[in-house]
């Protein structure tokens, strides 16, 4: 049984997850770094208007400033909507030709966010510097040209017509499926050493179950969403010392308002209703959209619809498909040597969380491979592709010491048998997907 840290301990490790989470959210932000990159545009063009750099930077006349400055500024805020233009067609295509879930990658891709910003910060400079700029108010006046912020101006638009040029050449690697793939294994193998550290989950005799009398007290959702964060240890201290939680959602899970969120025994007292529903639901994070943060099937579930996508009539696109396999292999064999999720949980008080609801490797096997092994029946290489991708789990996890855990992929090897068995295909390709069988995995 996973044995949680003390009090303060817990706290800490709460106040963490929840500014990862937030930082997260930051990432997937459009509109953050470029709203930033705007502000300090505008206080850097306030204060360089005022600095005296001598005639090192160049001299200019009022006509002559006006016209770099306006030149300037109108060419970036079109070159602003090009990039705009260009991470959207981005979204569109990786949402038609792959899978509508990849997209949530491509937004948190900071190359373009960095670009807009950039471009974004050279229009305002120019544009706050440009107010500055005057002729002699009388005839016994001085005018005013900041040549030093007419310089940084000028470099500043020559930094944003290169940011746009690198941002079409950064494109055009980042919609090659190897890249897309690779970007979504990273985070995926990322999620899954994070999420996955700890002692092993307990076997259903040692975990506690509720007791049926008292009627446990069941605290209920009052909001939709996807789970995107379960805080275990704010959920254990809904129970007395010596109580049982039973948690019936996981991250990763669509959740309805009114339904179940966690059941506690013994039951909680009319006095600690409310502030025990608060604290559970603000233990379970929603949102309106399905996040790889702790949703160890999330990258599963996004390369399976690549591959899927890659398999439909419409695209028959069997090469990406083998890509789409081969990364998801990365994916299993990190999860597969990585500790199994815990299913229950216990603090220094012999308060116990139960998580019923969390992914074992077998519902993991079953996600990676069932609908895929359904789509390729009738395309003999696709399915070698993926008895030759479950082998080398297999091999990963018992080089691990692990072997035992790779059961159910091995069962998910001869069910692609029984598949190709039943499929419309002529004698020879099932007799080479059979001898495929039979050499990874013995008769």
């Amino acid at each position: 049984m996973e044995v949680l840290p003390n009090e303060r301990m817990s706290r800490v490790r709460s106040v963490s997850r929840r500014l990862q989470a937030a930082a997260e959210t930051l990432r997937a932000n459009f509109f953050f770094l470029p709203a930033v990159a705007v502000v300090a545009a505008f206080v850097a063009a306030r204060i360089a208007v005022g600095v005296e750099a001598g005639t090192w930077v160049g001299e200019s006349t009022v006509d002559n400033a006006r016209a770099v400055l306006s030149t300037v500024a109108a060419a970036t805020i079109t070159f602003a909507s090009i990039s705009f233009s260009v991470s959207l067609l981005i979204m569109q295509l990786g949402s038609q030709q792959f899978s509508p879930r990849v997209i949530h990658g491509l937004t948190r891709d900071p190359f373009h966010r960095r670009v807009i910003a950039v471009v974004l910060a050279t229009f305002t400079f120019c544009l706050v510097t440009l107010q500055r700029v005057r002729g002699p108010l009388s005839d016994g006046g001085n005018e005013v040209v900041p040549d030093f912020s007419v310089a940084v101006g000028l470099l500043l638009g020559l930094l944003a017509v290169l940011a746009i040029v690198a941002a079409i050449h950064h494109t055009s690697q980042q919609m090659d499926v190897s890249v897309i793939l690779g970007r979504i294994v990273d985070e995926a193998v990322r999620t899954s050493s994070a999420s996955h550290a700890g002692p092993s989950a307990l076997s259903t005799r040692e975990a506690p179950t509720l007791p049926d009398h008292p009627a446990p007290t069941v605290i209920r959702f009052a909001a939709d969403g996807w789970v995107r964060q379960v805080d275990r240890v704010a959920l254990l201290a809904l129970g007395e010392p010596g109580g049982v939680v039973e948690l019936d959602t996981d991250t990763g899970r669509y959740v309805i308002a009114g339904t179940a969120l966690c059941r506690v025994s013994p039951p909680v007292g009319r006095d600690r209703l409310d502030g025990a529903a608060r604290a559970a639901r603000a233990a379970v994070r929603l949102g309106p959209t399905r996040t790889m943060g702790e949703d160890s099937g999330y990258g599963v579930r996004q390369l399976v619809d690549v591959a899927l996508r890659a398999l439909s009539p419409g695209v028959n696109d069997p090469t990406t498909a083998q890509d789409a396999i081969f990364h998801l292999g990365t994916v299993l064999a990190a999860r597969f040597t990585a500790p199994a999720i815990p299913t229950a949980h216990r603090d220094d008080e012999g308060r116990h969380l139960l998580a019923p609801h969390s992914m074992t490797d077998v519902d993991l096997a079953e996600l990676a491979v069932s609908e895929l092994r359904a789509a390729a029946a009738d395309q003999p290489m696709v399915c070698i592709y993926l008895l030759e991708m479950i082998a080398g789990v297999i091999d990963a996890a018992g080089a691990s010491g692990d072997a035992h855990r790779a059961r159910p992929l091995l069962a998910q090897a001869h069910l692609v048998l029984e598949h190709v068995d039943a499929a419309d295909i002529v004698e020879p390709d099932r007799h080479r997907v059979r001898h495929a069988h039979a050499k990874l995995f013995g008769a």
